[in-house]
């Protein structure tokens, strides 16, 4: 099997059994235990407040461990959070089980593989990682009607066992991808002497991942919910995930893959406009759908950029100290967008959300084309460009 392939498929598992979990049993868990929803969902964001915290040590493991290494301990981490999950009776064990799977998510998810693929593929590794996605990217597929058929079955607590088990099948097939050496000797000279990243990309980088986090996981809470008051199907939802695939199809399958630095201004001048159009005809399904399918186009398109943009940002060897330390803000403003965009719903109604998004749309772009100005050449992207005028 294709070290993408399996690398792919441990990513959906990973994916399908920590982070959409609470899609599958979070409402099962709150009728059978008794806690309030908003307890409940508590458990999730309290995870990624701890994928924040973990963050920077996560890029250092990656250089010093190698990424089988690190993805395969996080791996491990998540089904030991599954177990403590499903024995949990009380709600200082249901946290600190979710404390498990925010260490275990941080290792083993989107980043770590991306690390991974950069050590194995270096500055041709941003075609892998659109591969990883596609096939990442069906978690929900997959693993939503698995829960909701074994927490219909079995109830809650044996199915969420069972998604442990699946991430013992994720580890075996991390255990059969090829070492990937470290990147950087576990001594303290060594540490002392690295460069530091160029801080006008980092601080632009890391400011677009954040503002994108909150749109996206904000969104991701809120959209069935805002589709069902204005009296359009929930299911239109479902068009998120339809756009996402779509354009990583199409990234993917580009015979000359464009400037990621050139793809963040696309995306970034889209969302804004995509968020207008949400506000301009939000009580229409043809519209709502149209901006639905556009925005996961264009969320699925970010996702590539968090992990493509460093590979002509930042030196082939800083990759993984980047995504671990530039990606810290992102992971601590997607535990508080959905409650910060519940709190601007209640004080100025639903449009509130989608006005907030089409501003921080703007910011996003105005980031972007400013990261386009720099124009810097670091050497990763000169090797980069020169790997694409050779093929």
């Amino acid at each position: 099997m294709p070290h993408v392939l399996r690398l792919g498929l441990a990513q959906l598992i990973n994916w399908g059994v920590s982070f959409y979990l609470p899609g599958a049993f979070a409402w099962r868990i709150a009728r059978d235990t008794g806690w309030a929803q908003t307890w409940v969902f508590a458990g999730p964001s309290l995870a990624m407040l701890v994928m924040a915290a973990v963050s920077p040590l996560s890029g250092r493991w990656l250089e010093r461990m190698g990424g089988r290494r690190v993805m395969c301990l996080g791996t491990l981490i998540c089904s030991a959070g599954c177990a403590a999950l499903a024995t949990s009776t009380t709600l200082v064990q249901f946290y600190a089980a979710w404390c498990l799977l925010g260490v275990g998510m941080r290792l083993s998810l989107y980043d770590a593989a991306f690390a991974t693929l950069a050590a194995l593929y270096g500055p041709t590794a941003r075609r892998p990682m659109t591969q990883i996605t596609l096939i990442g990217g069906l978690a929900t597929t997959v693993f939503w009607p698995i829960g909701n058929w074994r927490g219909d079955t079995w109830g809650w607590r044996p199915g969420v066992t069972v998604y442990g088990a699946f991430g013992l099948l994720a580890w075996a097939l991390l255990r059969s991808l090829p070492p990937t050496p470290p990147r950087a000797p576990a001594t303290d000279a060594s540490n002392k002497t690295r460069a530091p990243l160029p801080w006008r990309p980092a601080l632009l980088y890391g400011a677009i991942m954040a503002l994108v986090s909150i749109v996206s996981s904000g969104m991701a809470a809120h959209l069935t919910s805002l589709l069902s008051v204005r009296g359009l199907p929930v299911g239109l939802a479902a068009l998120w995930g339809l756009g996402q695939v779509c354009a990583r199809t199409l990234e993917w399958l580009q015979p000359r893959q464009s400037s990621a630095v050139s793809l963040n201004v696309v995306v970034g001048g889209g969302l804004p406009l995509c968020f207008a159009l949400g506000l301009a005809g939000m009580s229409s399904v043809v519209v709502a759908g149209v901006f639905i399918f556009f925005f996961g186009a264009l969320n699925g398109l970010a996702t590539l950029l968090r992990a493509s943009l460093p590979l002509e940002l930042f030196s082939h060897e800083a990759y993984a100290r980047a995504l671990g330390t530039l990606l810290t803000p992102a992971f601590a403003v997607s535990a508080v967008a959905p409650w910060a965009y519940s709190v601007a719903r209640a004080h100025w109604g639903d449009a509130a959300i989608l006005w907030g998004s089409l501003v921080i749309g703007l910011l996003i772009a105005v980031a972007a084309l400013s990261l386009r100005r720099l124009g810097q050449t670091t050497p990763a992207r000169q090797m980069s460009e020169e790997t694409r005028s050779m093929s």
